[in-house]
């Protein structure tokens, strides 16, 4: 769908509620041709299986219709901890043993959690499926959960709900759902709470298992480079003598009328946020097709809410909606700077909105969200994991028979439908309001750091012969072959220009991006001038002003994004038009004295609440504590230089920095290279540089020294912990293979990373921590991140520095290598799998001057590689002692 949902709702999972009616059972039947297959095997399980040649790679999702409206009473996050204890193991399948298959396969393997479905998903190079299967199938037969596995997870998923109680908007979305709500199952979310999680018992989560993890409770989707008849047989194989079960009684909802009032918050964001939430149709109402277009049409970029924008009243506006099941929610939104009258904007924002119910919609920006929402089933073929997303909500979420089967329903829809369901929908008397105030919570402070705590040592991970069906696993693939031709050009003022033809959807994306730096580029006393710049692309191009420009968009249902880096999705048979549009954008945007002055004024006020939130606080302080004074990376745009500038100086930034010989541009899709080639020279060809090619290259820099600071965060409950140091190694050495290597055997190998077996697995101390190596040209940073209680940072810290240290001592253990290398080698299909992540590697690859090849060629490299090549180039380039601390939160006790 095009409608946005909620920040606050993304990070707890909050975005759909499942329907339980289905299509009349049906067995091994198949439509459109061979490439979907779909049964439903006489145990009550119903699978899908739809074929996507994209690339080599298959994602499964087993969508359990049950989630925390299920949960016992004064058990909310009950689902949500079952969720978890589903990745500790199964008869015949031990954590360890999942842990390690998880590891080798290197694929993308998680869940989540809703009020009333908990899926669990895996992509996974197609050749793996039947692995994918046999997990899945021991999942669902039973779960190994002893006391003292949950006692371990209990400190991760604690540690995960003190992430998100230091999130302001989700406080906002919990006590929105509770007014909202009141009543029903639905007034609460599904992460649970910390009291909750205490009372909790194994064996509770041992009955809810039993209780609803059955086949005749599950939704079965498979999307991906295979066979769908052949996969119906070995899931029937794998699946069909797990017995149904007798499933519970599922809760009532009763829905009781909504009571005005007004929520006001605090909040740590730069910047503050007004709301106005009402009750919407859930998926069963014949009315939510409507509400969709409804919401789009709010949401526009030529509606009245948007245009709060460029009236310069608002940061930001628009219009977002969540369904579930049986209901849903609508926010029109917008944000403000500091300082500005919230109370003066939210009652712009409810005129608008009334304006909205007394006139109507307009007719116009109906057609264009109808054509918007039906195009988006096209493109939503041209991602292998977003095409089974799209099937699990359809077929589960719906009550769809197929994603496409959404096409009907909003061609039907009628300005006379939108029109009466705004005027029903869009009571006053029937709304929450809600007010989040930016609040600054005070400047970093050095701190005396971390470190003597209590002696710790995590039990090491026991290693477990696999499972017969996985024991090939821990071969070290071959490098693997790549499908993919594209084909590489210059044009003749310097575009490199990269086609890749891919027929799997009539759609054509467009990935550009213009190599620019604005800490080398902008003009002493002009930081900001590149911020500036990249709003003004919001506005229009050549003779379009910016409701012109949207609507010729919207005439062609293609989404386009202008600036520095740019992009256009649009039907194949509007590629020619959809390009021209682009191009006016890029080389002819519109910059009218007037939108400058809107722009100026909104980055100013965004920088001076930027300046003072928590977490730009944080990020200065890690970037002073790496570099030297007088570094570029230290430079930043303030209020005082923002407020300085003229439009002149922005249109001579764009004259300078925007050049075709810095330009890369990617086009994938139903197209061709001869045809691309004359689209993108027809528009792009005469575009000329002007000066001589700038040098972008940031200076090298020393050694950082040691460093520990403290961020203060009122509304935080957890520290948010940042370790870093910068390195002398770059994307050209080839010591960097083997940092990659060991990178991703620290901590980027999930399950099986050690950070991740010490920190959360073994010791509860932290809900997510990952490692990250950011290579440049000249300079390069190793950073490692995680949340934990306060109490536990020093702890997490000091098994950090352990981890890092053994690294350079002692020679990676050839088990731990292999499993390293399996997993870089299988995730290099995963990077095909969708038409955004492969124009992505060939951008950054182009910018770098690197063969489109790159990652086999690195993944040949990384075969070869000893734990003795790992643990020497972690001695050469680590320095453990030198980490600069970070930690943003509460203060200390």
């Amino acid at each position: 769908m095009f409608t946005r949902r909620p920040s606050w709702a993304r990070s707890v999972a909050l975005c759909c509620v499942l329907s339980f009616a289905w299509l009349p059972a049906v067995h091994a039947a198949s439509d459109a041709g061979a490439d979907i297959a779909r049964t439903t095997l006489d145990n009550g399980l119903r699978v899908v299986v739809v074929r996507n040649p994209l690339a080599p790679v298959v994602t499964t999702q087993m969508s359990y219709l049950v989630g925390s409206n299920e949960a016992p009473k004064g058990f909310p996050g009950t689902a949500h901890a079952m969720e978890h204890m589903m990745f500790r193991g199964s008869p015949g399948l031990s954590q360890n043993q999942l842990a390690e298959i998880a590891a080798l396969l290197g694929g993308s393997f998680n869940a989540f959690t809703t009020q009333t479905v908990t899926q669990y998903y895996y992509s996974v190079p197609a050749a793996d499926l039947d692995v994918a299967l046999h997990i899945a199938a021991a999942r669902m037969r039973g779960l190994t959960v002893a006391d003292k596995d949950w006692a371990k997870e209990r400190g991760a998923i604690e540690q995960e709900v003190s992430r998100n109680l230091s999130n302001p908007g989700y406080h906002y979305y919990k006590q929105l759902l509770a007014a909202m709500f009141a009543g029903t199952p639905y007034a609460h979310d599904a992460l649970g709470t910390r009291p909750s999680f205490n009372k909790t018992s194994a064996k509770m989560l041992r009955d809810f298992h039993t209780h609803w993890y059955a086949p005749n409770n599950a939704i079965f989707v498979i999307v991906g480079d295979v066979d769908p008849a052949q996969v119906v047989k070995r899931v029937k194989a794998l699946f069909a003598a797990i017995p149904a079960k007798k499933l519970p009684a599922r809760p009532a909802v009763k829905l009781q009328p909504v009571k005005a009032q007004t929520l006001e918050l605090k909040t740590d964001r730069p910047y503050g946020t007004v709301a106005i939430a009402w009750r919407l149709p859930g998926y069963h109402s014949p009315d939510y097709a409507a509400s969709v277009i409804l919401g789009d049409v709010l949401d526009s970029r030529r509606g009245r809410l948007n245009a709060l924008v460029p009236e310069g009243k608002a940061l930001a506006a628009g219009f977002d909606q969540n369904a579930f099941q049986d209901t849903g929610v609508g926010f029109a939104d917008a944000i403000f700077a500091p300082g500005q009258d919230a109370h003066a904007l939210m009652k712009e924002l409810a005129a608008r909105v009334a304006e909205v119910r007394r006139k109507g919609v307009d007719a116009d920006l109906l057609a264009a969200a109808k054509r918007q929402e039906i195009a988006q089933l096209e493109k939503q073929k041209t991602s292998i994991t977003g095409l089974a997303s799209a099937w699990s909500t359809a077929l589960a979420f719906q009550d769809l028979n197929a994603p496409e089967d959404l096409r009907a329903a909003f061609e039907a829809v009628t300005v006379e439908d939108v029109n009466r369901l705004a005027q029903k929908l869009f009571d006053p008397q029937q709304a929450i309001s809600a007010i989040l105030t930016p609040e600054p919570s005070g400047k970093p402070v050095a701190s005396s750091g971390f470190g003597g705590a209590e002696s710790f040592a995590p039990q090491a991970t026991k290693a477990e012969p696999l499972p017969t069906w996985a024991k090939y696993l821990t071969k070290v693939p071959a490098v693997p072959e790549s499908a993919l031709q594209p084909s590489a050009q210059v044009l003749p003022n310097g575009i490199k220009l990269i086609v890749q033809p891919e027929p799997v959807a009539k759609v054509v994306s467009l990935y550009g991006s213009i190599r620019t730096r604005d800490a080398m580029q902008e003009p002493q006393g002009q930081d900001g001038v590149g911020t500036v710049l990249d709003r003004l692309f919001g506005y229009g191009g050549g003779t379009l002003d910016r409701s012109a420009f949207q609507a010729a968009l919207d005439d062609i249902a293609a989404q386009e994004h202008g600036g520095s880096d740019f992009s256009l999705i649009v039907p194949a048979e509007h590629f020619d038009r959809g390009v021209e549009l682009l191009a006016l954008n890029q080389l002819q945007p519109r910059t009218p004295e007037k939108a400058f002055k809107v722009v100026q004024q909104q980055v100013s006020g965004a920088l001076a609440g930027m300046l003072q939130s928590p977490g730009y606080l944080a990020r200065r302080a890690l970037r002073e504590g790496l570099y030297p004074k007088g570094d570029p990376n230290l430079r930043q745009a303030t209020p005082k230089t923002v407020d300085a500038l003229t439009l002149d100086d922005v249109r001579a930034y764009y004259t300078h920095t925007f050049r075709p010989d810095e330009t890369t541009i990617v086009v994938i899709g139903d197209t061709d290279a001869a045809r691309a080639r004359k689209v993108v020279e027809k528009y792009f060809g005469a575009w000329k540089a002007h000066g001589e090619k700038p040098n972008l290259d940031l200076p090298a820099v020393p050694n950082n020294k040691p460093g520990t600071h403290w961020v203060p965060d009122k509304s935080a409950v957890q520290d948010s912990v940042v370790l870093a140091q910068t390195l002398g190694v770059t994307l050209t050495h080839p010591d960097h293979y083997a940092l990659d290597l060991g990178n991703v055997l620290l901590g980027q190998g999930f399950y099986a990373s050690r950070l991740y077996r010490d920190l959360r697995a073994n010791a509860g101390l932290v809900y997510t921590v990952g490692s990250n190596l950011n290579l440049d040209d000249t300079r390069s940073t190793y950073t490692i991140q995680f949340g934990s209680d306060p109490d536990k940072v020093a702890q997490a810290r000091d098994i950090v520095v352990r981890d890092l240290a053994d690294m350079q001592k002692n020679p990676v253990p050839a088990t731990d290598l292999d499993r390293a290398k399996a997993l870089m080698l299988r995730q290099l299909p995963l990077g095909h799998a969708s038409f955004s992540s492969v124009a992505g590697a060939w951008l950054y690859y182009a910018q770098h001057n690197l063969p489109l090849n790159q990652d086999l060629i690195a993944a040949a490299k990384v075969r070869a590689l000893s734990g003795a090549d790992v643990q020497k180039a972690f001695a050469k380039w680590l320095r453990p002692k030198d980490l600069v601390q970070v930690v943003q939160g509460p203060k200390p006790e």
